[in-house]
């Protein structure tokens, strides 16, 4: 098992080189029956059934102990990985306590800000956006507690709205978002429209493989019941390989990616070229998009 895993990143690094390689076009590499449909009759990626879905739990974003837990659980674990990877891109010092200073990020499909926070609080000037109403009134009402994070913007607004205003960043920030649209190919684009060139975009998402079955809906949702059941939908998940030449088309070119893995024993999840479930990507904007 461990070796398939290790072929799978193997092939993820594989798929980046060709897509830089002037000689191969990578159209050619993947037919457009590999990836998922889209829905072009969307004006938004967004699904309404999802929206509906997590504005029923809206109120729990800051229970530690709720439906939210697995991401708190995991968010300093991701804060590492964007840590490390936006402060490498930006020449930023990673042992400074603000090394994100100067810095306009915005978190798409922020929820109740719980990375919002953490990134204002490393010196990063933070939008947060979700197209849930009650999401944004929990995160402000949260961020508001602290001055550190009280300079927040948070909107209830979609991407597309953001580029339609002409908004840049010089990264953005999606995670555990993209399973949750109704078109990750057109969501991809509002990410890369909205990342100035030679900026920075950072997805993470669950991998459409058996295990990640398993694991983030047969485990999570029906047997330890640490999310609501109905919470995923294993048909939207994307493989590592869709979503670099998803993004690719977009206009950005992943340059990083690392599988997140839990576990049970200590309660905590690590960074781990496992990127058979969950998994993070880091991807730069050219200067000519």
């Amino acid at each position: 098992m461990a070796s398939n895993h290790v072929r799978n990143l193997n092939r993820i690094i594989t798929i980046h080189r060709i897509f830089h390689n002037p000689l191969l076009n990578a159209r050619s590499f993947f037919s457009d029956a590999s990836l998922p449909q889209t829905h072009p009759s969307h004006p938004s990626s967004l699904k309404d059934n999802e929206l509906a879905k997590f504005a029923s739990i809206a109120d729990t974003w800051w229970d530690s102990e709720g439906p939210f837990k697995p991401l708190h659980v995991m968010n300093p674990t991701r804060l590492t990985f964007i840590r490390s990877a936006l402060c490498r891109h930006f020449k930023k010092d990673p042992y400074s306590a603000k090394p994100f200073e100067g810095l306009k990020i915005v978190d798409v499909g922020c929820g109740g800000g719980i990375l919002s926070e953490p990134l204002a609080r490393l010196g990063a000037t933070v939008t947060g956006v979700d197209a849930v109403e009650k999401n944004i009134k929990i995160a402000q009402l949260h961020a508001g507690l602290d001055p550190a994070t009280s300079t927040i913007e948070f909107c209830c607004t979609t991407a597309e709205k953001l580029v339609e205003e002409g908004r840049k960043f010089d990264a953005v920030m999606a995670l555990e978002v993209i399973e949750h649209v109704a078109d990750p190919a057109e969501f991809c684009k509002s990410l890369a429209a909205l990342t100035d060139p030679d900026g920075a975009t950072v997805i993470s998402t669950i991998n459409r493989s058996m295990r990640a079955y398993a694991t983030a809906i047969v485990a999570a949702e029906y047997v330890l019941r640490w999310l609501p059941k109905g919470t995923h939908e294993w048909s939207s998940f994307l493989t590592p390989e869709e979503l670099v030449l998803i993004l690719q088309r977009a206009g950005i070119n992943v340059e990083e990616m690392a599988g997140f893995v839990y576990n049970p024993v200590t309660g905590r999840w690590s960074l781990s070229d496992d990127i058979s479930v969950n998994f993070i990507a880091f991807g730069t904007k050219s200067k000519n998009t």
